[in-house]
């Protein structure tokens, strides 16, 4: 494949907060994007404002833990933008709780959506990148993969995550294709809206209250995960493997 041909990303989870503004950045670089959710209809803004900016993009509606679902979702990004070599595992739930009330079925729902669905996605897009002797993968974790409390299930998930990466890293290196992960701290998302929610404070002053414990005084937005992920997805980038960055406003591992 010539490095002149446009490269597709496929970026799950591509409806809102970090996914949507990931699939926005890759754009603005050039790459057709596959934006991937649960429900098709919710990566519209998504879609349009990156063809209003001029670039090609899809919105394909699959639920990442579902073999079947992640296949068809695959094809058929091959079939409207062409083989994917780009692949950003970001798609994710929250089900807190505190172990002792933390249900069976919540502690499944987490683990299958970040790490089932992350090995199906990348099962599903390796052999186009091997095909084409480059890929970037990019598997989103958290500084929660570290530990928080009422997140047993979302920080086994995320620490699971970067296991993954470092074995694909492994696995895949000499096919021409790299694997990192991108660790966020607090991000301003409806993810962590919700979370406010849950422990019954405002947004603005979750958000505050977190600030004042981050060396770079303001918690992240979105766009600050998008441009990590961004730099390892570059042709340039071929070099950097196997690696977690936390991007979380200042030093966590």
């Amino acid at each position: 494949m010539s490095t002149t041909e446009q490269r597709v990303a496929v970026v799950t989870g591509g409806a809102r907060g970090i996914g949507a503004a990931t699939a926005v950045r890759l754009a603005a670089e050039g790459r057709a994007v596959a934006v991937i959710d649960l429900d098709e209809a919710a990566c519209k803004d998504t879609v349009e404002k990156i063809t209003a900016a001029g670039g090609r993009a899809i919105a394909v509606g699959a639920d990442v833990s579902d073999e079947t679902q992640v296949e068809a979702a695959v094809a058929r990004v091959v079939d409207e933008l062409g083989a994917p070599t780009i692949l950003i595992n970001n798609a994710g739930v929250l089900r807190d709780n505190l172990l002792f009330k933390m249900s069976v079925a919540d502690w499944d729902t987490v683990l299958g959506v970040h790490l089932r669905g992350s090995f199906l996605m990348a099962k599903a897009v390796q052999k186009h990148m091997v095909d084409a002797g480059f890929g970037r993968i990019v598997n989103l974790s958290s500084s929660s993969a570290l530990g928080n409390r009422g997140q047993a299930n979302y920080s086994a998930a995320k620490a699971g995550m970067q296991g993954f990466t470092k074995t694909l890293a492994i696995e895949l290196g000499k096919f021409g294709i790299t694997a990192n992960a991108v660790a966020p701290g607090f991000i301003a998302t409806e993810m962590t809206k919700a979370t406010a929610e849950r422990v019954k404070m405002g947004f603005e002053e979750f958000k505050a209250a977190a600030a004042t414990q981050i060396p770079v005084a303001r918690v992240g937005e979105p766009e600050d995960i998008a441009n990590a992920i961004a730099f390892f997805t570059d042709e340039a980038a071929g070099f950097v493997s196997g690696q977690v960055l936390y991007v979380a406003g200042g030093p966590l591992d």
